[in-house]
């Protein structure tokens, strides 16, 4: 193609002149695969531009690229409020990418210009009908929702926005301390909560124990039986046998006969 291209020039050198070759030479533009171009006649729209050279006359016609590429752009960070009236500071990024050319050029004055400030109204907007709890734990919740609303509105503007993530949520020092102390207050109560379960799971299984025990006359002597034979495997333990009552009653039963 190339070598097409010289000796054609060539050609017009030799039949029009140097000046005409210079013209040829102006009017060729390239046009990227990764782009596409928006061709004008005198200020009309005529048509688009598929990647390779192409012929634009100058003065007549003119041509506008359009990067048709993902494009990832940090929302700078949002002063904004949540429902429950705390501050914040809110950071994002944005994915999108330009899907009709003529239509981000002749509807949009500054396409990419456009999408970042709708992101950022749109992103204060959605913070402001949530509060300061569900924006911690429902990140992705809120990055789909503003995703969706920016995505509606840009899809006029030949603008696809593919995702939208928040980076950064920072809060006032003195709410951060808030946080951390009720985090270590919820930790406190639940460690509360699992000992006083366990304390009751432990009184339970006594209460069965003793139950069974006692429902057996021979049971309670066996086990105090067992208690005495563990204490005196240590030889420098001292056991105090108790007799136990039984005995007791039956002497009294002796003495009175």
């Amino acid at each position: 193609m190339i070598e097409t291209f010289f000796s054609v020039l060539v050609g017009v050198v030799g039949t029009f002149g140097f000046p005409v070759a210079v013209l040829l030479v102006a009017s060729i533009k390239q046009v990227n695969q990764y782009e596409r171009g928006v061709k004008f006649t005198m200020g009309k729209f005529v048509g688009m531009i598929d990647p390779g050279w192409r012929l634009v006359i100058p003065v007549f016609q003119s041509m506008r690229k359009v990067d048709l590429r993902l494009k990832a752009v940090d929302v700078p960070a949002q002063d904004a409020i949540t429902k429950d009236n705390v501050s914040a500071k809110i950071n994002a990024v944005i994915y999108y990418r330009v899907v009709e050319a003529s239509k981000s050029v002749l509807d949009v004055e500054n396409v990419n210009y456009a999408v970042l400030q709708l992101a950022q109204t749109t992103m204060r907007n959605i913070v402001g009908e949530v509060t300061l709890d569900e924006l911690l734990s429902q990140r992705t919740v809120i990055s789909e929702k503003i995703e969706k609303i920016v995505d509606e509105a840009t899809l006029n503007w030949g603008v696809e926005v593919t995702t939208v993530e928040l980076k950064d949520i920072n809060l006032p020092p003195d709410m951060v301390r808030t946080i951390g102390k009720q985090a270590e207050a919820e930790r406190e109560r639940r460690a509360v909560i699992i000992n006083s379960e366990g304390e009751l799971a432990a009184a339970e299984n006594l209460s069965r124990a003793a139950a069974m025990l006692s429902a057996s006359p021979g049971a309670l002597h066996l086990r105090t039986l067992n208690s005495i034979n563990d204490i005196s495997s240590d030889a420098s333990n001292t056991v105090v046998f108790t007799i136990p009552l039984e005995i007791l009653k039956a002497f009294e039963g002796m003495k009175k006969s």
